[in-house]
């Protein structure tokens, strides 16, 4: 069976021989129903997305902030369950769309089963899950799992993590190493640091030839530009979200490309 941490690590190749860093998408399955969130998939693939992570709705998600926790309220209104969200990710597979990874959370997993959450992600064609909350110690109780089904799962560094923990994090990751830009919850409110970003991404490239992608408040074109000339991938969620609020069907979907278009294009420049 091929690996999908291997495949995930893949996705970086086209862009590395393009001379850019990789875009990768996060948006909250369901938001604002079922049906747009296929189509808002299917334009920001076209938009040139080169990985999207889909976010589980989840009643308590810890690194959910202003703009990302709403959104799975109004998911989970719509009747976005694990399952559907399974199916939406099947289905945008089916069509083509960008490479997807799941974005989720300990307890819906533990709640659903390691062994039977692997297996229908697999199915459907993800390529493995995020999953923020999970400490390194307590990685062993679904990575076989995950593992046996060929499903990655990429590791996150966080601001406050001690250096030797953040290698060790690296060590383990699948795919890539996921840096945390700052300290808190999502949200595209607060400018990000890029002096302390370009340092945590340049201490880990030391020791670790995996990609390392950076998110958290990353929401404008100069942002991205900015990250992409020392990242390896470069991750916008709470943005994307505030672009598309209110909208629904065609109109959000629209907005989404409009907007994906203007960071696509921000990584020519970088």
């Amino acid at each position: 069976m091929i690996v999908q941490a291997d495949r995930i690590a893949a996705i970086f190749d086209r862009p590395r021989a393009e001379h850019r860093a990789a875009l990768i998408l996060y948006l909250m399955a369901g938001d604002p129903d079922l049906r747009t969130s296929g189509s808002i998939i299917d334009a920001v693939s076209a938009a040139g997305a080169d990985l999207i992570e889909l976010g589980i709705p989840y009643g308590d998600p810890l690194a959910d902030g202003p703009t990302i926790a709403p959104a799975g309220q109004r998911a989970l209104a719509a009747g976005a369950t694990l399952d559907a969200t399974l199916a939406l990710a099947a289905a945008a597979t089916q069509r083509g769309a960008a490479p997807l990874i799941l974005f989720t959370y300990v307890n819906p997993i533990s709640q659903y089963g390691p062994e039977r959450f692997a297996a229908a992600a697999a199915a459907a064609g993800a390529l493995g899950a995020i999953v923020p909350d999970v400490p390194l110690e307590e990685l062993d109780e679904f990575a076989p799992a995950f593992h046996a089904h060929g499903l990655g799962i990429p590791l996150l560094v966080a601001p406050t993590t001690p250096p030797a923990r953040a290698l060790a994090i690296a060590a383990r990751t699948d795919g890539f190493t996921y840096v945390v830009s700052r300290l808190g919850v999502t949200g595209a409110r607060r400018e990000p640091d890029i002096g302390w970003i370009r340092g945590a991404v340049e201490r880990l490239r030391e020791h670790s030839t995996k990609p390392i992608a950076v998110g958290f408040g990353i929401s404008t074109p100069d942002h991205v530009r900015r990250v992409a000339e020392f990242a390896d991938g470069v991750i916008v969620g709470s943005a994307l979200i505030d672009a598309i609020a209110g909208r629904s069907g065609s109109a959000a979907a629209e907005a989404a490309h409009a907007y994906v278009s203007t960071l696509r294009a921000a990584l020519k420049q970088a």
